[in-house]
């Protein structure tokens, strides 16, 4: 299985995201540290969840950390991460 399918399946487990988007921007980051063969090691995720409602950011991001500890320790270098509400997503419109 693909490392963006097991991250997308680990965080909808998780959070029941209302939205989750998985993207494996590895091929921006050739040749930098974590970069390895075959990419799967830099990903951008954007997650609307009402688990993170009075979450701080820190805490919302140490969910998803915590949920994908397994991928951090084999092959994952780096997440960028975007944490939202519902709430706060249908501000930002």
């Amino acid at each position: 299985m693909r490392m963006a399918d097991r991250i997308e399946t680990k965080l909808r487990d998780a959070l029941a995201p209302a939205r989750l988007e998985v993207h494996d921007d590895s091929h921006k980051h050739e040749g930098h540290a974590g970069a390895r063969p075959g990419g799967e090691t830099h990903f951008r995720v954007v997650a609307v969840a009402a688990a993170f409602e009075g979450k701080s950011r820190v805490a919302r991001q140490r969910m998803i950390y915590a949920a994908l500890a397994e991928e951090m320790q084999e092959r994952v270098h780096a997440l960028q991460l975007t944490t939202l509400t519902p709430e706060e997503e249908a501000q930002r419109r």
